[in-house]
């Protein structure tokens, strides 16, 4: 069989595929999304969406409920810094609310989102046979453990120290318009004000961390979460660092988690992931899938190395370093969250 049923076959329906089905529809492209979680669809990050990341979501007329995030604020037992960002405001929105967000404008645009996963796909020069479908692509939007990145061939072992994140969200009303990062002896704790009446609490660090007992050793945060209702599941994600030889083979791409993945400490996930979208799409749609693995780099290379380095302070015996750093230099703090709100 070598005339495609669809254009691109899409495995994952989480923010950065759907996103990627709507950059495909824009121009001109026919995706069909597999996904075979049904209803909102929730993961445990921080929520936090960077200014760059929304400014993406607007792009394609999408405005998720949530509450506004004006900046970034790091502290520990010694003290703090803030910055606040200089132009645009980003957004804390609840992942259950960007998904509802995301599946209401597939379907306002007739983009076929199925309720399946991806069994099993053959592909040759000519195209990609998944799941009864003929296409000209598949890509792979499954995730830190993603399925298309196994089967294909993109996965490499990363021997670094894995971390892990819990999140949960409480029954309050945010007392800040930031992020709030707490560095602890071990974990980052984040602080996310997600709508009028709740924050998300997240906690990053390596297997086993403990999100009670990261909050218990917060006296400010244990003070205001003493007696409010839980108004969340616990959810886990894990192992965060995730490693691909390449972005793409033959007619097989990855985009987001799934393209590689260093560690959510400095919360741009989301907004990278949006980006590579946005240059997969205009890959694809000038037929030129080779084009992706440099656009992918180029559209990531700021965050990875940033991302990279704090990754490997925090996990250095100069960790303790990195507060008082920041509150020497709040120059450099405010140029490193700029460059990542962008």
């Amino acid at each position: 069989m070598t005339t495609a049923d669809v254009d691109v076959v899409i495995a994952g329906g989480g923010p950065v595929g759907l996103v990627l089905a709507l950059e495909l529809e824009r121009r001109g492209l026919h995706p069909v999304v597999l996904e075979p979680r049904t209803g909102e669809i929730d993961k445990a990050c921080g929520e936090g969406i960077m200014p760059g990341g929304l400014a993406a979501l607007h792009r394609l007329d999408i405005d998720p409920p949530g509450h506004a995030i004006r900046g970034i604020r790091y502290e520990d037992a010694r003290g703090a810094v803030t910055h606040r960002y200089r132009s645009r405001e980003g957004r804390g929105v609840r992942r259950t609310a960007l998904s509802a967000s995301l599946r209401a404008a597939l379907s306002a645009r007739g983009i076929d989102l199925r309720p399946e996963r991806v069994e099993r796909f053959v592909h040759d020069e000519l195209g990609v046979s998944v799941n009864g479908l003929r296409a000209r692509w598949l890509v792979g939007a499954d995730g830190l453990h993603s399925r298309v990145r196994s089967e294909a061939g993109l996965g490499d072992a990363d021997r670094g120290m894995k971390r892990f994140g819990l999140r949960r969200h409480y029954a309050i009303a945010p007392w800040s318009d930031v992020v709030e990062v707490t560095f602890g002896p071990g974990w980052e704790l984040y602080v996310t004000p997600v709508d009028a009446s709740t924050v998300g609490v997240a906690v990053l660090g390596p297997k086993g961390v403990d999100l009670e007992a990261a909050i218990a050793a917060h006296p400010g945060l244990r003070e205001r979460l003493a007696g409010v209702d839980v108004a969340s599941e616990l959810r886990g994600a894990g192992a965060l660092r995730q490693r691909t030889l390449t972005r793409s083979t033959g007619r097989i791409a990855l985009v987001g988690d799934a393209s590689g993945y260093v560690d959510a400490i400095t919360g741009e996930g989301m907004r990278v992931g949006f980006a590579q979208a946005e240059v997969l799409a205009d890959c694809l749609a000038r037929d030129d899938l080779p084009a992706y693995e440099r656009a992918w780099s180029r559209s990531t290379r700021d965050f990875r190395l940033l991302t990279e380095g704090l990754v490997r302070l925090a996990s250095s015996p100069a960790r303790p370093a990195i507060m008082p750093a920041a509150r020497a230099m709040p120059w450099l703090f405010g140029a490193i969250v700029e460059r990542l709100a962008r």
